[in-house]
């Protein structure tokens, strides 16, 4: 029996607690910790997980998946530190934050695995990006490999690529949101009221994704074979050329990624 302890049960952690459920995981291989009383009871009634504070969780659990928010890390470590049991897994959900702060922070030799998840977790079809510290083996990989597999498609990467991925898929539905908000008001523009727009635009997205996932072809493939000569649909991408929405994009992954790294340094050893 393998007990996970999620500490930090936002929006991320509920989800990943309800995932693994969801998988066969029994609650009382569960817990986590939530500083609102009242957000803790309603996870409890709700799921059947119990509730605890840090130090309960690191003497309970062999895996601590930490889930707090970037700026929330240091107390929480000067927190774990002096309780966490030998040989415990510590799993980081917590974007920009390399394996290195808390290798540093923890006592010597714990295995720490670096992971970027998405919000697409909330409805089981997260990308995980996962990447093993100094003193995590295959064994580690294997095992958080099998939990975020429970929540969506998992891949394994070295750490030095996850500020890009951070920026790439950890970022990324916002994009697609921004995206589609800008449809919906195009399509209001056009004449169609705001809730036909939407399912229009939804719908459009669903489809194109399972497209994308389902078949082998490349997505410029994709798009030339919506795109008729002197068409529609080739007057708008002219239109988008012409803005640089292609140029944006690149420029906007760019500045996320830099970000993560930001992140990352706000916590390097003086």
């Amino acid at each position: 029996m393998t007990t996970i302890a999620v500490l930090g049960a936002g929006k991320i952690g509920e989800a990943l607690l309800s995932g693994l459920l969801q998988g066969g995981r029994p609650a009382d291989e569960l817990v986590f910790t939530e500083k609102h009383p009242e957000r803790s009871a309603a996870l409890s009634e709700r799921y059947g997980v119990k509730g605890v504070d840090v130090a309960s969780a690191a003497q309970l659990a062999d895996v601590l998946v930490v889930a707090v928010k970037p700026q929330d890390i240091e107390p929480l470590l000067d927190e774990l530190a002096p309780v966490l049991r030998p040989g415990a897994l510590i799993v980081s959900l917590c974007a920009g934050l390399p394996t290195s702060l808390y290798e540093r922070r923890l006592p010597e030799g714990t295995p720490v695995v670096r992971v970027m998840p998405n919000t697409p977790m909330l409805v089981g079809e997260a990308m995980s990006a996962i990447s093993a510290g100094r003193f995590a083996g295959s064994g580690h990989l294997d095992l958080v490999e099998e939990l975020l597999g429970t929540v969506g498609k998992v891949a394994r990467v070295p750490e030095n690529q996850q500020d890009a991925v951070t920026a790439l898929s950890g970022s990324g539905p916002a994009y697609f949101f921004f995206l589609v908000e800008a449809m919906i008001d195009a399509g209001i523009l056009l004449g169609i009221p705001r809730e036909l727009a939407a399912t229009l635009i939804i719908q459009s997205a669903v489809g194109a994704a399972q497209m994308l996932n389902q078949g082998d072809q490349h997505p410029v493939i994709l798009r030339e074979a919506v795109t008729s000569p002197a068409g529609t649909t080739i007057m708008a991408i002219r239109e988008l050329e012409r803005h640089g929405v292609r140029a944006a994009l690149l420029a906007a992954i760019e500045a996320a990624r830099d970000r993560s790294v930001e992140l990352g340094q706000a916590h390097e050893a003086e």
